[in-house]
């Protein structure tokens, strides 16, 4: 009847509980996601890379004031460098692209250079 239902179900939830927390500790050493929110790029112009690399491929260019909508932050531990994920939408054309950029020119604090998160351990 009712009580091995409510067993069940609070065996689910706790196992969901406990996937959802192994998955943010796997990524938690390399991004940090957080609420998503908008910026502007505050350098003339900036590289929008497919991932959070210098060597990764090139998906758009972003320009000083186009709008920046991100929600994830990433540390490269071999490059000691900071990059933003979000979606840029272009001022001259109206173009979205989404990707990783520099985190220096896409910040949370509309200034150059911002204040970087503490570098994962």
């Amino acid at each position: 009847m009712t009580p091995p239902y409510r067993a069940q179900r609070a065996i689910a939830a706790a196992s969901l509980a406990l996937a959802v927390t192994a998955g943010g500790l796997a990524i938690a050493s390399t991004a940090q996601a957080y609420d998503t929110d908008t910026t502007t790029i505050s350098c003339s112009a900036v590289k929008i890379r497919k991932a959070p690399s210098k060597t990764s491929t090139v998906v758009g260019i972003g320009y000083r004031h186009d709008k920046v909508t991100y929600d994830q932050f990433a540390y490269k531990k071999a490059e000691k460098t900071w990059y933003t994920r979000g979606t840029v939408t272009r001022k001259s054309d109206g173009k979205k692209i989404r990707g990783y950029m520099i985190y220096n020119c896409a910040n949370p604090y509309q200034t150059n250079p911002a204040p970087k998160p503490s570098i994962p351990k």
